[in-house]
């Protein structure tokens, strides 16, 4: 009785991790929630676009023109600009051009602070993305970017150090790290969760390593594979706290550090 006992308990337990393995969403599924959020950041100066970023819409709201689109992209995106620059939001940009809105400077991170940037632009396209929990080391990762300002690219990897968010000097304390590979104009694209599509944080930058032409006075500064720095949840969610904006912190007013 007690083999026949156990043997039902093994089979339920199996079928259970069959069933929710079957109501995991495919590869597929993911990606149709992952790239819609995705957006390109646009800086132009006297008609003409001199610096371009990738970013993330967080949260859509009515208004009385239409629909307001919250957009996190990195800080030093905005950084040396002048009071006549003119900043964009670039819709649906994976599927061509995309479309251009016109984008307004709500926060912007300190020097000392998280680097990222909020923008509010108008748009019927904005798709937000869902806030995620703290990843655990060895997740898998999705990263989306528009690399160089031009089409958008999709990267994977998995986190590959955690940020603890422990005290003390930023540039030595342990951080949020993922292995995926990104280049210049990557700052503020969205790094998801790859089972379930979810916002885990924005690239902040990357680690370069200074390439010497032989016999050459000139050099050039190259991504170093697999050091792709992130500005983790608990960053995200203490600058909108900073910007006076808990309406777009959905459910990272709940966060917590504990990675998943």
């Amino acid at each position: 009785m007690r083999r026949v006992t156990v043997s039902i308990i093994l089979l339920a337990l199996s079928s259970g991790c069959a069933m929710s393995r079957l109501w995991e969403p495919s590869r597929e599924q993911v990606l149709k929630r992952i790239v819609p959020s995705s957006v390109q950041v646009v800086l132009e100066r006297d008609g003409y676009r001199f610096r371009s970023g990738s970013g993330v819409a967080i949260a859509a709201r009515p208004s009385a023109e239409g629909t307001d689109c919250f957009v996190l992209t990195s800080g030093h995106t905005f950084s040396n600009r002048s009071d006549h620059d003119r900043a964009f939001v670039l819709f649906g940009r994976s599927h061509g051009e995309g479309t251009k809105a016109a984008a307004t400077l709500l926060a912007r991170g300190d020097a000392g602070g998280a680097d990222l940037a909020l923008l509010r632009a108008q748009s019927s396209e904005c798709v937000p993305a869902e806030f995620g929990q703290p990843p655990g080391l060895g997740v898998p990762i999705w990263v989306v970017a528009y690399p160089w300002g031009r089409n958008m690219t999709l990267a994977g990897g998995i986190v590959s150090q955690v940020n603890a968010d422990q005290p003390g000097d930023r540039d030595t304390a342990p951080r949020l790290i993922v292995d995926a590979s990104v280049s210049y104009g990557a700052s503020g694209g969205g790094v998801y969760d790859e089972q379930t599509g979810r916002l885990l944080g924005l690239v902040e930058g990357y680690r370069t390593a200074r390439v010497s032409f032989s016999g050459d006075a000139q050099y050039i500064d190259v991504p170093v594979p697999g050091e792709t720095y992130v500005v983790p949840l608990a960053d995200i969610r203490r600058f909108l706290m900073q910007a006076d904006r808990k309406d777009l912190l959905g459910n990272l007013s709940a966060l917590t550090s504990t990675p998943r």
